[in-house]
């Protein structure tokens, strides 16, 4: 049990990184650094998206129209490190 508990954290710490390398990838978009024209550019981003939207496209909903800033990474980040110290706090001192 103690074992699917840690691969458990470790998906949410994969996760996460997936999350911030999705939005330094928007930003490297956004100001031209990269071009989208590049298929291998073309294809990260697409993995990245389709990884990171599901869980975005919610936040997003909620969240207030800020103008040009998208603050729903930052709010997934903390909702999934919340959950890691919940698990960590709560669930795995318990497992067997």
């Amino acid at each position: 049990m103690r074992a699917i508990v840690r691969v458990i954290l470790l998906a949410i710490e994969l996760y996460g990184y997936i999350l911030i390398a999705s939005a330094i990838m928007s930003w490297l978009i956004a100001f031209g650094v990269v071009n989208m024209r590049n298929d291998a550019v073309r294809a990260i981003w697409n993995f990245l998206y389709q990884i990171t939207e599901p869980a975005l496209r919610p936040i997003r909903r909620i969240m207030p129209n800020l103008g040009g800033i998208d603050i729903s990474p930052i709010i997934l980040l903390l909702l999934l490190y919340l959950i890691q110290m919940w698990i960590v706090d709560y669930i795995l001192p318990y497992a067997p």
